[in-house]
């Protein structure tokens, strides 16, 4: 996918890139593979057993090996891998750091969560903070001696933001007073490094979105000199308990309970970040990152859980071949029954394609950077808009499938905590609710990405396929006839959109807009399926044979779902917009 698809090496003739190479990237992602299995590995189920607690002394205690792997990473320098040399980084290509960051999900999403929240938030403040707060509180993320998390939601506002409540007080000496509490925040408190850097939503103006503003509000504040200073008022108020990703604080804290009194007064200290009313222009900088992030997380764990339940499949001995007649015959492994083989491809057509739209996504944020000409930044820079809620999504809901067959492929040892796919499926259930549920991505994507610049993103995005199924046209065969197939839904694609956006029902339009996500998704995947299908289509071994396969499989099993969602949308189905809920 990197070289023979992506061509990353490509990157390298590109001023950002230059001082890398083919051999530098392999370096990393080989150093990757080796700290993901010494490091993370072999605590990932310690981390599920043993989750986090509360001490006596009101500290967070975690288990010592979360340190230690977080240490290993961090000494390695792959915090900084994708920043820029002035902060310290290696400007190395967001698509290599991207493919890194599989092995450590993969390997323990836990231990992992600490890291890449830190790397977002550090991200936001070098994308939108001003050079003080960038040198106090970004640059030591970026060092790993601090870590990070964004506090959005609320214990009544979850997904609603323009509901949220805590508030930020302007005092004199241009900080702001900061009191509320924020849910569900991860990482939101432990002992990991010096600090805790939490950008927080907070109300300076009326109702609504344009109300709310971003604060960077440190858990311990930080003297101009970069020393630690006091205790801010920020407390720990309890932490959350969640079927998976057990390993990672989910907290609940309190900011201006009183409980320090940071320069002598009550109030959580807090520092603007960009101007007052745009806070949630400036937090979609980290929003959209996680979201992708959230994806990589879901394909990692769906990949991992394949590779299990492959492996499981190939030496579990249960019954005999179709058609054997003799049962004193031999047993065979599992995979040996059709029906185990179909679980199998599904999984690699799910994870795989999934794969392809995390690093085609990466690749847009590369281009952005680096591309030369500025057409081409801006043309990244749309299509990766279209594609964020299906990113997000997508891998989340399909993955988490990848998952339910690992375990049904174990049988009955599946659900027991004897093997590890069920944890798998408990970590990745968490995804499809993080950083936005299906619903929240469809009425994204429907609702304003793919009508946005009128349409013009979404235009570029169809071009993409189009471009793509014509190349495979050329190489006749089952390219030629995959395309066909692909080009039929993308004609039906573009047809339902340009019906639901011109509707004067908004709210009939946009009453399936989870199903437009899905059915939308699953062209993408085709899309990004033919688009390995040519790559490889004049090589021949186990390896590209199976790539072709799992292309073979979504096409044929998986894509001809979207018919009937795309018949659904474009009659304006009102079921449920019309249900009374004193029906259910």
């Amino acid at each position: 996918m990197l070289r023979e698809w992506l061509d990353v090496v490509r990157l390298t003739t590109r001023s950002r890139f230059k001082e890398h190479s083919a051999e530098t990237f392999s370096a990393v992602l080989d150093l990757s593979e080796q700290l993901a299995e010494r490091k993370f590995a072999p605590h990932n189920r310690e981390a599920d057993l043993r989750e986090p607690v509360v001490g006596a002394d009101g500290r967070v205690e975690l288990i010592p090996a979360v340190r230690d792997a977080i240490d290993a990473y961090l000494t390695a320098g792959l915090q900084a891998a994708s920043f820029d040399h002035a902060y310290g980084g290696m400007q190395l290509p967001v698509t290599v750091r991207q493919a890194s960051s599989l092995w450590f999900t993969a390997a323990n999403a836990s231990t992992t969560g600490y890291l890449f929240l830190t790397s977002a938030a550090a991200n936001l403040l070098v994308a939108h903070a001003d050079a003080d707060l960038v040198d106090r509180y970004a640059r030591p993320m970026i060092e790993g001696r601090f870590f990070g998390t964004m506090c959005l939601s609320e214990p009544e506002a979850g997904s609603s933001l323009a509901d949220i409540t805590t508030r930020a007080e302007l005092r004199n000496d241009g900080t702001y007073r900061l009191r509320g509490t924020k849910m569900w925040i991860s990482a939101g408190d432990h002992e990991l490094g010096e600090n805790i850097v939490h950008l927080v939503l907070a109300r300076t103006g009326g109702s609504g979105i344009d109300g709310i503003s971003l604060f960077t509000v440190p858990k311990y504040l930080v003297e101009a000199d970069g020393s630690i200073g006091e205790h801010n008022d920020v407390a720990l108020l309890g932490l959350n308990h969640k079927m998976g990703n057990r390993g990672t604080t989910n907290a609940v804290l309190g900011f201006g309970e009183g409980a320090h009194r940071p320069r002598g007064e009550a109030g959580a200290i807090g520092y603007l970040v960009g101007a007052e009313g745009n806070g949630l222009a400036c937090m979609f900088h980290m929003m959209n990152e996680a979201r992708i992030a959230v994806g990589a997380g879901a394909v990692s764990l769906g990949y991992t859980g394949y590779l299990k339940s492959l492996a499981y499949a190939k030496t579990r001995l249960q019954g005999r071949r179709a058609g054997e007649q003799d049962p004193s015959a031999p047993r065979v492994p599992i995979i040996e029954h059709a029906d185990v083989r179909r679980m199998l491809l599904a999984q690699k057509s799910y994870v795989e394609g999934s794969l392809a739209l995390i690093l085609y996504c990466a690749r847009l944020v590369d281009e952005q950077a680096s591309a030369p000409d500025q057409a081409e930044r801006d043309r990244a820079r749309m299509v990766l808009d279209v594609l964020t809620p299906i990113a997000k999504s997508f891998p989340a809901q399909w993955c988490l499938a990848a998952n339910d067959l690992a375990i049904q492929i174990h049988g009955g040892y599946g659900y027991t905590r004897d093997f590890d796919v069920e944890q798998h499926y408990r970590d990745n259930r968490l995804n499809q609710i993080h950083e936005g549920t299906h619903g929240v991505q469809g009425l994204d994507l429907l609702g304003r990405k793919v009508r946005a610049n009128g349409g013009g993103a979404f235009r570029m995005l169809i071009d993409s396929m189009r471009q793509t199924a014509l190349s495979a046209r050329k190489k006749n065969g089952e390219p030629a006839a995959l395309a066909e197939l692909l080009e039929r839904r993308i004609d039906r694609l573009v047809v339902t959109t340009e019906m639901l956006s011109r509707s004067g029902d908004r709210e009939a339009a946009m009453a399936n807009s989870s199903m437009y996500l899905e059915a939308m998704g699953h062209v993408v995947i085709a899309w990004l399926w033919l688009e390995q299908v040519v790559v490889a289509a004049d090589k021949v071994d186990d390896f590209y044979d199976g790539k072709r396969a799992a292309a073979r499989y979504f096409f044929h099993y998986e894509l001809p779902r979207t018919d009937h969602q795309f018949d659904l949308l474009r009659r304006f189905d009102r079921t449920t917009l019309d249900l009374d809920p004193e029906w259910l």
